[in-house]
């Protein structure tokens, strides 16, 4: 059984309490673009991106030289374009629109996957966005958040992930959550295994908008 990010549990514990329909979103790909952008920022850094896999490690290419980039100088390079994301990272299309309506009757709380550093640098592009969601930050599994944030009640939850094991990890600790996997970029998907029966697969916001208010009972 995986534990909560300690960091995590304290940034939720920051919430006010709030027994509405609960929406969890991830970021990256879902509401921000970033696997679009992050080719054109490793172009400028000297590296380029190819996706035979559905990973960055081993993926990501010095220019001259052709060989691939080591784990370490991955992580740097991602962590540098996050450090710079306001200048790279749009919003997906459709998703604040969205978002406005679902918001009416709901909670939503924003969930990334990221080192906890980049939290600060993440919120302020968000707001310039129009996106005043809570932003919770998670080096760990996604589960035990989801499982804290609904609380003692029994509110529906929905979640919303580009990455078939974030989606994984809220059914085990959620069983009755309503899982949506979305991809910005959807010629991805042929890069991944098809999800599971009790994943719902939505191709854009417009589609994902009326699925989730459904689930929701909004």
């Amino acid at each position: 059984m995986s534990s909560i990010d300690p960091e995590t549990l304290r940034q939720i514990e920051e919430l006010s309490h709030d027994d509405r329909p609960l929406l969890v979103l991830d970021v990256d790909d879902v509401l921000l673009e970033f696997i679009r952008p992050f080719p054109r920022y490793l172009s400028e850094q000297g590296y380029r991106l190819d996706m035979g896999s559905f990973r960055l490690t081993g993926n990501v290419f010095h220019l001259e030289t052709g060989v691939a980039a080591e784990q370490r100088q991955v992580s740097e390079l991602l962590g540098n374009f996050f450090d710079s994301q306001a200048l790279w990272q749009t919003l997906t299309e459709g998703a604040a629109d969205a978002l406005d309506t679902i918001s009416r009757d709901a909670e939503i709380v924003l969930l990334t996957a990221m080192p906890h550093r980049h939290r600060d640098v993440r919120r302020k592009h968000l707001d310039e966005l129009g996106l005043p969601y809570p932003l919770l930050t998670t080096e760990m599994a996604k589960g035990p958040a989801i499982l804290r944030l609904r609380g003692e009640s029994e509110r529906p939850v929905a979640f919303v992930d580009d990455m078939p094991h974030n989606l994984v990890s809220a059914r085990q600790f959620v069983p009755d959550a309503h899982l949506f996997h979305l991809m910005a970029d959807n010629s991805l998907r042929a890069l991944l295994p098809p999800v599971t029966d009790n994943i719902l697969v939505v191709e854009d916001w417009p589609e994902a908008g009326g699925r989730i208010a459904d689930a929701l009972g909004l």
